[in-house]
This record gives C-alpha cells, structure tokens and sequence, in this order.
C-alpha cells in the first residue's frame, strides 16, 4: 500500500505559489478564473499545449470535458485579435454550440454557419458544420482572413465513410499558421492519428484521458430487477482495457464463458451466468424433448418471454413502461432509452401515456406547457396536426419524449433543452442522439445490442456501445452514471461484458478524392502539387504504415514455401509441374461449372428484363412468392428488378433472388390507363383481372428449363480442354510415385501459401500510392468530360464548366454539373427547378424505392430523362475507371418538393408518402443547400440562377423556415 504523502516543506510550498503566481498572469490563468470549477489534468495539459502555440489531439471519453479545451482555444483567439473557428459534424450539434457560446460572449461575437442558416458569418467566433469550412477553404473566402484557432470537435467522424472525407480535408488545406484543436472520442490508435497531425499541421501533442469523471456502472436488467453486470464493485475505470486477444474471444459466442472473463481480466456477475446456463438448458430441453410433463408445461408458459421462432428465457421481459417505472423507483432518471428504430420510439412513448405514467409534478407540467407553447406560437396552426404537436405535448407533460431524425427539428430542440433542464425525465432515441448533442443522462439504457443498419442486423461495436452508454452521469450533480442493458432471449452475459471492457476503437481513414475535391486542386496548386497533397492525406498515411507490417509477412511466407518445396520434390520427376497440372484440372472443373451458372444468371436477367406492364408471373421464392402481375418494366438496369403487384396487393420489386431460372408470363391483362398504384380500389380492381385471367385462359405452365439450359450454354471446348489435361495427367512420370499423395499434400499446402503470399504482395503494390492512383483515374474523367484541358505543354487546366463544377458540393457533384451543362434546368420554371433539385440529392431507403412517377408537368418529365440518361452514362465511366459509382437519381422527393413550391398545405403534402415531417424539412434543407450553391455559380445562365433564388423563396416557408431559426 502506497503511504500518504507527508507535509510540504517550506521550499516546495514557496515554489507550488510561485507557479500559480506566474500562471495567473498568462492566457489559462484568466481563462480558469472565469470558470466555476478546477481544470482537469488532461484539459490543463492541452490548454497549456495551446498556449504554447502548438495543436492538440484530445481523445477522452464522452463526457469528460473535451469541449473545455475547444473553448480556451476561442478565449485565446479572442485576446489575441485572432478569429477562432468552433466545427461539428453535425447541424443540431452546431446550433446547440452556438447558443452555449452566444450566452457567454454576446451574440455580437458569435456567429453561425450551415447549409441552410447564416447568422453573423463575419464575427470573431463562427460556429460551423465541417462542410463549410471545407467549401470556403476551396472558394479562398475573405472570412478566412485573421483566423488563428479552428476547434474540430467530434473529429473521430471522419471514419464515416460518407462525410469523413471532408475532416481531412480541412485539416490539410488549413493555413499553416492556424492551431487545431482535434476533439475525439478515445480511439486506440491516437498516436497514429496524431503523429499524422504533426506530418501534416506541424508539432501537435496527443492527449489521451481514459478516466470518466462521473463512474460509470454497469448494469443488466432481467425482468424488472436490475442486476450489476459485473461482480463486486467495478466502475468503468476499474475494467481492464481489452486487448485484441480479448476481444476475439468476446466475439465468439460459442466459447466457453468463463474463460472469456478469466483472459478478459474482468469477473461477470455469477447470477448472470447462471441465468445464461439455466436459458441454455432450457432450449436444449425443449428442442431435443427432455424433461418431465410439469415442466414442459412450466416452458409452455414461458414461451411468451421470447420471439416467436427465437431462444426462450425464464425471465419474462419487461415492458417499456414497467422498464421506466423501475428506473424511477430506484432513482435512475432522468434516463435515455436507445431504440434503433425511429417508430419504436413513437411507440414507446405512446406505451407509457397508455400506461399512465406520470414523471412530473404540477409544477414542471406548467413550465413544460409554457415552454412548449412558446416553441409553438409561430408553427401555422394548420400544421400542427400534421405534426403530431398534440400528442407530443401530452407525452412531455408527463415527462416522455422521442428523439430521432424523422422529428421537426424545432421539436427535437425543444426536447433536448427540457430535458438538460431536468424536466423531461425519460427520452427514447435512435443512436443519432450519441453523435455529439449534449443531453447527459443519469442512466442509459440499451434495448438491445444489435441493430439494422441498412443491409443486414448486425451486433453493434465496442466504439458504438462506448458513445451510447458515455451519456450516462452528469458531470456536477451526478455522483455516478449507470448503463442498463435489457436482457433478451439468448443474451450472453460474457459478451456483453466484452463490449463494456473495451473501451476504444480504432480511427480508419475513410478518404477518397472526389470529382469537386479533385478539380479545385488541380485548380489551386496544378497536378503533381495536388498529388502530393493527397498523398499527405491520413488514409495514404494509414496505408504506408501497414505496407510495412505486409512486407514482414511476404518474407516470413517465402521461406514457408522453400520448405515446402523441399517436402513435395519427387525422385520419379518435377513434381513442381504435375502440381500445375492438378491445379489446371481442378481450375478448369471449376470454370466450367461457373461458365454453368454464368449462362443461368444471364439468362435470368434477360428474362426479367422482358418483362412487361401486364405479364403475369409466377415468382418461385423471396419475401412474396406468388402470383405477381408487372406494373412496370426495368429495362435499363443492369440488375433488371421489375415493379410487380402480388394479388394480395403487395407493391414490391422482383430480382435475382427471388428466381431460381428464367421466368416466363403465363399470361397477361390489360392495366387501365386510370390505374394508380398508391389506391387501394385499383389494386384491388387490378388483382380481380389477374385472377379472373388465370381462370379462363391460363395455359399449362412451360417445362421446368432449369436442369438443362445452363447445361447447354457452358463454355465451348471446356469439356475437350478437361479430357486433355487428364490424358496429360495420367501420362506424367509423377503419376505412379507409390508417395504421390504425401507430396500432393505438400504441394496443396505451397499453392495455398503461393496464392495468399501474391496477395499480399497486390495488397502492397494496391496500397504503395492509392489515393494518388485513384486521383488520377478521377482527372482522367473529368479530362474524358471536357473539364480538365491539356496545353500543348502538357499542364492540366480548368475549363469553364469546370470552373462550374469547382462551386458544386455534393455526392453527386458531377451529375449535377453535367446535368446543368446538357440543359436540365434551362427550361424549368421555379417550382420545377425545386423538384428537379431534389432529384439531385434526394437518397430514398432500398425500400422506399418503387414506380416511377409520373412528373407533375412534361418540361420536368424531359428535365428527368436528361439527368437519368447522363447519370447512366456516368455509371459506365465509372465502371470502366474502377471509380466509386454515383448514385441514382431519385424520384420519390419529386411530387412533395413540387407541391411544397406551389404553396400547398403541409398535410397535403404529405399525403400517400412515407416521409415523417422532420425528414420532409431535412430533404427541403438540403435542396435549398444545392438551390443556394447553384445560384452562386459564377457564368451560370443569369435566367436559371434568379429561378434558383425564386425557388428557395418558394420553399423557404412554414415549418422549412421557421425550423431555420436557431
């Protein structure tokens, strides 16, 4: 046991004051004496770092008072004169950010800047979202003129494989004199991404804090009774860091508990396990038949605990509302509830009214009506049905709420406000919530640990857990934060345990050059200049260091395969060359069976593609399999997906998936003209004809072709080639080796370990200079588009569509500048430019995505087919460039945004679509991002750029506009 340190002398305590003597006379010493609390050490140690004149990398946990050392970069920005940029990843993130620092300097100091709002652009102290920065870096704004300090503020987002690009961007094309401060969540590999800082902005110290200020603990709720996750007292700062050894053993369920806690360091909580064992048990009892009648009729009763067709538990789950009520019991609100599901929110608050629960008194109901009201006094009337404003006021007068992104963001403010004030007491939200809002929380629960993220349901990562359960403590009036997971059906207790010990993830480059990106450094610094800045980029940095670690494994499996060389030589002959042979046989046995399912797939897809508007179909297999009649064709395609009706009225597209061989029309109706998908009477009208067509003329379905056309297609000669390669074998001196199979066992062994060592050695070669080689791929485009020319010395130049495209910013940059150049918007009016603008960035999920509509008028319907048939050009480009293909064009925002433009009622607007009012305003926001950036197109056709202003008037109202203001 270490002793308790004894009193000061009198030297060391002269000298303690004469440091704080000297300290209060600099920059941190002011700073500090404007604060109500003591620094932190990691939050002194970078403030220092900054004074100093260097940048910093700050990774601590969420909560811990990272933001602290962002906001002593703005107070020396301020006392030096200097301007000091505070960037988000995200818009809530900035709003919230610049009504915390407008409160503390005046709001004539402090400035705001998104997509969609401009508030005081020219102030000392600008609050920003990434992608602003990055645009006026690239448009060499004035507002960058007597900028000392920019605050990246949850940097770690530039992983995200969307936006992340835009992060090094920035960080890259800052000026040299300009001091980072990069605020992370903690990542494992900080000292990369730092000593890529310091390559990049000059000298930058890493500050990693693992410490939480407010314990966390960590719980798992079994019924209604919440059980500690781990035995004895152990706190978030207790649990040993996971190594990679750990986490593999985490991630296999299959493995034994026990020893996954013993080489993890930490010990779960033997109830739990217990629990785990007797779940297990009962599972392998009820499916193999084991036990007595009393207790299958016990499991009987206990089936209700688990999905149908899912692991049972004797523990019956919780419900929402009883979920609360125990928390509330125990003291553990206010609470955040993270359901990966914006309905399952709704619905949980709707459980909880229902359920009668009630988490305020009198007094708070009267504060939360007023506030609420007063959120609500300028949102047209008209709208607030629409909305769901009433319901949403009877959940928050009792203390509930939801938060996800389909929620007016005046709503969500409103939410987040009241509940860091301590009025709302229960709040359920999507997993967007973690991204950087500040709403912390005494506990945070977890419904469950997997979630559905666009493609498949996949477990969520220990970086995710990290950011999810880092809200729980309020730092100054919590004591300790707690973490809550709901046990479900099959739940692991060694497992979650797992992602609760790791407390870090790693921070991979998601950097590519873009088409904008490419051509604005072409345009600043010429070619090669550009390629050695993107060669500085972190993804280049990340690869370089990992070519290292390949290497040293190409040299460790070359001398594997001398070894086995030596094993597999033969005294009757080259062994070396039978081998070949064998693999040549083996290869071409192979072909000729994907040449077999090759011609199958094609065929297929032909078939599909055939299809027409009234063949009835037969579809064998998928979500819907069953008679099927086609609404529309999917020609063009290049995996043709037909839109069908199934005669229970289904809308949904057919594919590959949903086939086992070509698919032929057993018969065909007539649709009407009249005909409207999105009515219910004529599907139900059209599924009638089908029926009544199958039962008077249906022909007797066609021979199965599915055993013999893949058959007949397989690649010609093959067989000939196979039949030789055998003679060869045969004939080979090797072949009557009485060893023979012991050397073809080492010769299987050295092809296996040939194959993986030439992979690594592509994976070397892939990686030496990728994103220079990818830039490269990307200006040979734009020079095959006319907008990079070359001289007659040879040096690249920007054309005036390209000085066009050097003002556009999206993800489809290209498509937008290509469709502006073949005229699109040239005969639009302001409406139709609105509508045609959402075509642009509008991104519907898979599927959300259905007919194609009709277009509200014919100049649009023309407009559309200009970009479809340029976007369809682009994707072959692409294809033929080995580039990231653009996305499609999307039709689903088409009829909204136009009625929107023409004035009509939001509910109307609404109506027959799947939008939620905040995903309507976000969409509305970002056309009206694009409407901004096309009328500020320097050249652009002067006609099309006031209809771009007149069309932001048009849909810059409402609830768009009063969601504007911050």
């Amino acid at each position: 046991m270490s002793s308790l340190p004894g009193p000061e002398s009198p030297s060391e305590r002269y000298r303690a004051s004469a440091e704080r003597a000297a300290e209060a006379k600099t920059y941190l010493g002011g700073f500090t004496r404007s604060l109500a609390f003591d620094l932190d050490p990691f939050q002194r140690e970078a403030c220092l770092s900054l004074q100093a004149g260097r940048g910093v990398l700050v990774a601590a946990p969420t909560g811990a008072g990272k933001t602290i050392v962002g906001e002593f970069a703005i107070y020396l920005a301020l006392q030096r004169g200097l301007k000091a940029f505070y960037t988000t990843p995200i818009k809530a993130l900035s709003n919230q950010k610049y009504t915390e620092l407008a409160e503390k300097y005046g709001a004539a100091q402090v400035g705001l800047l998104t997509g969609d709002t401009s508030i005081n652009g020219e102030a000392p102290v600008v609050v920003m979202t990434t992608e602003v920065l990055r645009n006026m870096l690239y448009a060499g704004s004035e507002t960058l003129d007597d900028l000392g300090f920019v605050v990246m503020d949850e940097v770690h987002y530039l992983a995200d494989r969307f936006r992340g690009a835009v992060w090094e961007e920035v960080i890259i094309h800052l000026p040299s004199e300009v001091q980072v401060a990069s605020l992370s969540a903690t990542v494992s590999n900080a000292e990369e991404f730092g000593a890529w800082l310091d390559t990049v902005r000059g000298q930058t110290d890493v500050i990693v804090s693992e410490h939480r200020p407010v314990p966390l603990w960590q719980h798992v709720m079994v019924g209604r009774k919440i059980v500690d996750l781990f035995a004895g007292d152990t706190s978030f700062d207790e649990i040993a860091p996971a190594g990679e050894d750990n986490v593999a053993a985490t991630a296999d369920t299959a493995g034994s508990s026990a020893a996954i806690t013993e080489r993890a360091g930490y010990e779960v909580n033997p109830e739990l396990l217990s629990m785990a064992r007797a779940e297990s048990q009962m599972n392998f009892r009820g499916r193999f038949g084991h036990g007595g009648r009393n207790q299958r009729r016990q499991q009987r009763g206990q089936r209700e605990a688990a999905p149908q067709g899912g692991p049972r538990s004797p523990v019956r789950k919780a419900s929402r509302p009883q979920v609360i009520a125990s928390l509330d019991r125990m003291d553990l609100l206010p609470a955040i509830t993270f359901i990966f599901s914006r309905a399952g929110c709704d619905a949980a608050v709707a459980q909880c009214v229902s359920a009668g629960l009630w988490l305020t008194t009198e007094k708070e109901q009267l504060i939360i009506a007023q506030r609420v009201d007063e959120a609500a006094q300028d949102i047209p009337s008209d709208d607030l049905d629409v909305l769901g404003f009433w319901s949403w006021r009877d959940g928050l007068l009792r203390g509930l709420a939801a938060h996800h992104a389909g929620m007016l963001p005046t709503f969500k403010e409103v939410v987040e406000k009241l509940f860091v004030d301590g009025l709302v007491k229960a709040v359920f939200a999507t997993e967007t919530l973690a991204l950087g809002v500040n709403m912390p929380a005494r506990c945070v629960v977890l419904e469950k640990l997997d979630k559905f993220n666009g493609e498949a349901h996949v477990n969520i990562t220990a970086g995710e857990y990290t950011q999810l359960t880092g809200r729980a403590g309020r730092r100054g009036i919590d004591v300790e934060g707690h973490a809550v997971v709901l046990w479900q059906p099959g739940t692991d207790p060694a497992a979650v345990a797992g992602l609760a010990s790791r407390r870090t993830y790693p921070l991979n480059s998601s950097f590519r050059p873009t088409y904008n990106m490419s051509i604005n450094l072409v345009a600043q610094f010429g070619r090669p200049r550009a390629r050695e800045i993107l060669e500085s980029s972190f993804a280049q940095f990340q690869a370089d260091r990992s070519v290292v670690g390949l290497a040293k494994q190409v040299r460790s499996r070359e001398e594997s395969l001398a070894g086995f060389s030596k094993a597999m030589s033969c005294h009757l002959g080259d062994f070396t060359e039978y081998s070949r042979l064998r693999r040549a046989l083996s290869d071409a046995e192979n072909a000729a069976s994907k040449g077999t399912s090759r011609a199958r797939k094609s065929l297929t897809e032909d078939s599909l593609s055939r299809l027409l508007p009234g063949d009835v179909v037969d579809v064998p297999s998928g979500r819907a399999p069953g008679l099927a009649v086609v609404l529309s064709s999917d020609h063009h395609s290049r995996e043709p997906r037909p839109a069908v009706m199934t005669l229970d009225n289904q809308l949904r597209r057919i594919g590959l998936h949903d086939v086992e061989g070509p698919l032929a029309p057993i018969t065909r109706v007539r649709i009407p003209k009249s005909f409207n998908a999105k009515v219910p009477k004529s599907r139900r009208d059209l599924a009638s004809s089908v029926r009544n067509a199958i039962r008077e003329s249906r022909p007797p379905a066609p021979p199965n072709r599915n055993e013999d056309f893949g058959r007949a297609a397989a690649l010609p000669n093959m067989e000939k080639k196979i039949a030789e390669l055998r003679r060869e074998l045969r004939a080979h001196p090797c072949h009557g080796c009485s060893e023979r199979e012991d050397h073809a066992r080492w010769s299987e062994r050295w092809w296996k370990l040939r194959q993986e060592t030439d992979g690594l050695i592509r994976q070397i070669q892939g990686r030496t200079n990728t994103i220079a080689k990818t830039f490269d791929r990307v200006c040979g485009v734009l020079s095959g588009y006319g907008y990079l020319e070359t001289s007659d010395s040879g040096t690249l130049s920007i054309s005036p569509d390209g000085q066009r495209l050097r003002r556009i910013y999206g993800e489809k940059d290209l498509l937008i500048s290509q469709s502006l150049r073949m005229g699109a918007f040239s005969d639009l009016d302001a409406a139709e430019i609105a509508a045609l603008a959402s075509v642009l960035v509008y991104q519907a999920k898979r599927e959300d995505r259905g007919l194609r509509p009709k277009m509200p008028s014919v100049s649009l319907e023309s407009a559309v087919d200009t970009v479809v048939r340029e976007w369809s050009a682009l994707e072959d480009v692409e294809e033929a460039n080995k580039l990231p293909l653009t996305g499609e064009p999307e039709l689903g925002l088409v009829w909204p945004i136009f009625k929107w433009a023409k004035g009509r009622h939001l509910q109307e607007v609404l109506s027959g679509t799947d939008l939620a009012a905040g995903d309507f305003v976000r969409w509305v926001k970002q056309v009206i991002d694009l409407l901004d950036q096309l009328a500020k197109i320097p050249g652009l056709d002067p006609r099309v750029a006031r209809l771009c202003g007149d069309a932001i008037t048009l849909v810059k109202r409402g609830v768009v506009a009063y969601s504007a203001v911050v």
